[in-house]
């Protein structure tokens, strides 16, 4: 087991080192994560930092006045909309502005885009946020959007690093040869769990986030104070990948039952309404955050 551990490690540190600038966050957006995880930090803190970048001003501007944040009347300053927003949330907009320039380029494989890979994200990250708001999580919301806008960026280094084996992925899974991650283990030698934890600990992530990242197929396995935060999400992802919302192959063998719905107190009567909320949210967040073109 130390050995498989070891050789995956191994695999994952040679993508990264591979994948060069794809794998760099911009500066401001590290600086943003580590303010927000100092306790000392104030909004005013972050309007310092923010208003260094003018792109990343005008972007943070953009969404608080989109449908997808829905406050009433215009938002005209960066530290106004950072007071009502909070500091997460604008860590989340920060975030979303620089891995959304990662969604471009090539084909992922067996017809899918990395725009299919961008929506797909986005919907998981609707999906997490509408299922921590409803089932008392709501002070999570913001993390488990967090986590599900980018649960998959691992696909994106496997993408640069071994593009010829991940098209050999997506088209047997697609061709029902097995699942996602077994055929990625298979296949490449790590899944797209492991290249996501190897980068969001790159990029200095907060732990828990990266462990969730590390195991959102598997919350199972996450230590008893995160399995809650990991249920979300993997749900999310479920829900997102049973709907084939952008890119779904990843979750596509899991079944939505009544014990996995549970966990996030969901049963399947409400899935109608919920869908509902889920199509009009992703447009919404879609056209607010940026797609990939």
């Amino acid at each position: 087991m130390q050995e498989m551990a070891e050789a995956t490690k191994a695999v994952v540190d040679k993508a990264l080192a591979r994948t060069g600038d794809i794998s760099t966050l911009p500066e401001v957006t590290a600086r943003i994560i580590e303010l927000v995880e100092d306790p000392k930090s104030t909004a005013r803190d972050m309007h310092e930092l923010i208003k260094t970048d003018p792109a990343l001003s005008t972007r943070v501007l953009k969404v608080v006045n989109s449908a997808f944040y829905g406050l009433p009347g215009q938002i005209a300053s960066v530290d106004r909309a950072i007071v009502l927003l909070g500091l997460s949330a604008v860590k989340n907009i920060a975030i979303a502005a620089s891995v959304s320039r990662m969604f471009k380029g090539q084909d992922v494989g067996g017809g899918f885009t990395a725009k299919d890979l961008w929506r797909h994200s986005i919907a998981v990250a609707v999906t997490g946020r509408l299922l921590a708001n409803r089932s008392g999580f709501a002070g999570a919301a913001d993390e488990v959007f967090l986590a599900g806008l980018i649960h998959d960026l691992g696909i994106l280094i496997e993408r640069q690093a071994f593009p010829d084996q991940l098209t050999e992925v997506v088209e047997a899974c697609s061709c029902g040869k097995g699942n996602f991650l077994d055929l990625e283990n298979e296949i490449i030698g790590a899944d797209h769990q492991q290249f996501g934890f190897g980068l969001t600990t790159k990029w200095k992530f907060p732990k828990n986030l990266r462990a969730v990242i590390a195991l959102h197929h598997e919350p199972d396995l996450l230590a008893p104070e995160l399995q809650s935060f990991g249920n979300l999400v993997r749900v999310a992802d479920v829900l997102v990948c049973a709907e084939k919302i952008g890119f779904h192959l990843t979750a596509c063998h899991e079944v939505l039952t009544e014990e996995l719905l549970a966990t996030v107190q969901l049963t399947e009567e409400e899935l109608p309404e919920l869908f509902d909320q889920i199509y009009e949210g992703v447009d919404t967040a879609e056209a607010s955050l940026g797609a990939s073109a």
